[in-house]
């Protein structure tokens, strides 16, 4: 394996991390000058609790409406309106305690996870 790709890998965190967030930074969902604002703070807020996740942008989940989107994998949680206030409550109770936060959650899919374990 080259040096560069281990290092993309290794800044990544693909070999310790336990869930993949992705958020969508709209422009239709959302304006993108408030999807970057939630990213802004997914990112520096997941780095200082030193979650174990992988974080992707997304620029479009073609929802179109009641952005930013952020969803949670492994379980496909889908949460909608992820405000910065939203997005820390995420983090705490789901992504640190195991708990997804019930009320904002919009839509669920594993993509078939649980049936084949």
């Amino acid at each position: 394996m080259s040096r560069s790709l281990s290092s993309g890998l290794k800044k990544a965190g693909i070999a310790g991390a336990k869930k993949h967030l992705f958020l969508c930074l709209g422009p239709d969902c959302c304006s993108p000058r408030e999807g970057e604002k939630v990213w802004d703070y997914l990112k520096s807020e997941s780095k200082d609790l030193h979650l174990e996740v992988m974080r992707t942008k997304v620029g479009c989940f073609r929802i179109c409406t009641r952005g930013p989107w952020l969803v949670v994998y492994p379980e496909g949680i889908w949460y909608a309106q992820v405000t910065v206030e939203r997005c820390r409550r995420i983090l705490m109770e789901h992504i640190l305690d195991g708990k997804p936060v019930t009320e904002w959650i919009v839509a669920e899919n594993d993509l078939g996870r649980a049936t084949k374990m």
